[in-house]
Formats: C-alpha cells, sequence, structure tokens
C-alpha cells in the first residue's frame, strides 16, 4: 500500500492558453500538474492520482522525472481546456472544455495509506459528493480547491458557466482546507473581500482556507487571517497560479504553521508567474524569495 504526505488528485489536462503576455498550445496543465510540482520541492513524498488517455501518458513524464508517483486510470478521452485572456486583467478568463475524461469513482484510487488529499479539477465533471465521502470515509484530510464545482460546464457547447453551487455548505463542512479565488469568493459569498469570504466559508464549517487574487493570498484559521502578497515581476505564468499556491501551501503546512505556510507559497507561486509552465525552481529559490 503507497504511503504519502501528499495526494493530488484530478485531471491532467491539456490546453490551449491565449494571452496578450503569449499563448501556447498543446501545454500540459491540470491542478494535480501545477499543484504536485510545487509541492515536490519541498522533499515530501507526493503523488497524483489522474485520468487520461493512454495515448497522452507521455505528458506525465516530467511528474515523474521530478520524482512524484503518477495513477493513471487509463481512459478513452485526455480532457482537454481553451483558456482565452481577453485583456490584460489576468483573473478574466474564458474557459472551454473541448474533450473530458470523466468522473472519479472510488475504484479509481490505487491502494493507499490515508493522507492528505488535494482535490483538484478544472471543472465540475471531476468530483462527486459521494467520492469525497468516500475518501473521508477511508481516512483521507480533505483539500478540496471550490473550482471544482463553481466551474459548470455546458455538456453540449463546452462552455464552462462560473455559477454557485448548491451544496457549497456541505462541501464547506467536510473539508479540511478549502481554496478559491477572488472570483469564485464573489459568486459563492457574495462579496470580493477576502476576509469577509473566507469568515463566510469559515461559518459553514471549514476550520481553514486560502483565498487568491492576482496581487496576493490571504489565509483564515482558528478565527485568525494572514495575507501575503505576491512578488512576481510579470504574469507570463499566470495560468496555473491558484493550484501552485495551493499546492505549495499545503506541502509547507505539512510541518509549519500558517504564516509560513502563506509566505512560502506567496514566494514559491510569485516566481512561478513569471514563466510558463509548471515551478521549476529550487526550495533554495523560493527561501531566497521570502527572504530567508
Amino acid at each position: 500500500m503507497g504511503s504519502y504526505d501528499l495526494v493530488f488528485m484530478g485531471h491532467i489536462t491539456i490546453d490551449d492558453i491565449e494571452a496578450k503576455e503569449g499563448s501556447a498550445r498543446g501545454v500540459p496543465g491540470g491542478a494535480p500538474f501545477f499543484g504536485a510540482f510545487a509541492a515536490s520541492r519541498s522533499h515530501k513524498r507526493i503523488a497524483v492520482v489522474t485520468r487520461m488517455a493512454k495515448e497522452d501518458e507521455g505528458c506525465l513524464a516530467p511528474l515523474k522525472a521530478a520524482g512524484i508517483d503518477v495513477y493513471l486510470r487509463p481512459v478513452d478521452h485526455t480532457t482537454r481546456m481553451r483558456i482565452v485572456h481577453p485583456t490584460a486583467n489576468v483573473d478574466e478568463r474564458l474557459i472551454y472544455q473541448t474533450k473530458n475524461a470523466g468522473f472519479f469513482s472510488l475504484e479509481d484510487l490505487p491502494p493507499l495509506e490515508p493522507c492528505v488529499a488535494h482535490l483538484g479539477a478544472l471543472t465540475d465533471q471531476e468530483f462527486t459528493l459521494g467520492f469525497m465521502r468516500g475518501l473521508k470515509e477511508r481516512g483521507f484530510r480533505l483539500s478540496v480547491d471550490m473550482q471544482n464545482f463553481v466551474r459548470q460546464v455546458d455538456t453540449e457547447t463546452g462552455v464552462i458557466h462560473f455559477k454557485d453551487v448548491p451544496g457549497k455548505r456541505y462541501i464547506a463542512s467536510i473539508a479540511d482546507m478549502v481554496k478559491l479565488d477572488v472570483v469564485e469568493a464573489d459568486i459563492l459569498t457574495g462579496t470580493i473581500d477576502l476576509e469577509q469570504a473566507a469568515v463566510i466559508v469559515e461559518e459553514w464549517g471549514c476550520p481553514e482556507i486560502i483565498v487568491t487574487r492576482s496581487d496576493g493570498v490571504l489565509a483564515r484559521y482558528k478565527g485568525k487571517t494572514y495575507y501575503e502578497r505576491f512578488s512576481h515581476r510579470n504574469s507570463q505564468g499566470r495560468t496555473g497560479r491558484g493550484d501552485t499556491t495551493a499546492g505549495s501551501y499545503l506541502v509547507r503546512r505539512l510541518d509549519h504553521g500558517v504564516e509560513d505556510s502563506l509566505k512560502f507559497a506567496a514566494a514559491l507561486a510569485s516566481i512561478k508567474m513569471e514563466t510558463s509552465g509548471p515551478f521549476r525552481g529550487t526550495l533554495e529559490d523560493v527561501l531566497r524569495r521570502m527572504g530567508t
């Protein structure tokens, strides 16, 4: 049975990105891709559980080369996304899903000892509430990205609409940590004030919340709020910002406090945003950016 400190679950995607600061086609992406790379630099035991077409398995090679164990459930299609940033505002984007690898089931899971599991989906077509309950019953501690449910796919057109989530209070109540960005915060809580949004999610029953925005990231834990600004010099690598922030925060939180973990996540994500693709720096790079 596999033993890990942190497991990322979600689709590894193939993305086409259109942005003012640079475009790219056929780019591997998805929360497990960006998040696991960020976490792997901390020398913890990291794994990814994903669904993908066997023919695209080569996209997983960089993860394996980074020392990340990958558990693949072969399916007919790899999820493919088209991401358009129509303006210079990196928080404004149009997203389309052109292919879908389908929902996860408990049968997709390899034999794993319970640990922290980050559920990072690109849309509402990956995780069900039943799957989440099943993980909790097996003893996993759940970190949940609310984009998993806010991003709702029109299965006929592939257009992704950002909508409120009827089960949001229940999701927060069974999660050990919730991650959201300012857009999702506004949709779910009715406010773009990061602290107010975090307090509302806390009232729904989640003990730890992080919220990202273009200028920084906020954490809320046990009634206290923390905030760190990003220090990136450009936004060429904006895609994957939230996933990178979540992955680096989670791995640091395994053996550090909230304040230190937030500083670590903000520093690592800032470095990542300056270059397209996942974080490729070192632990020393992050500590230097933190000023330690």
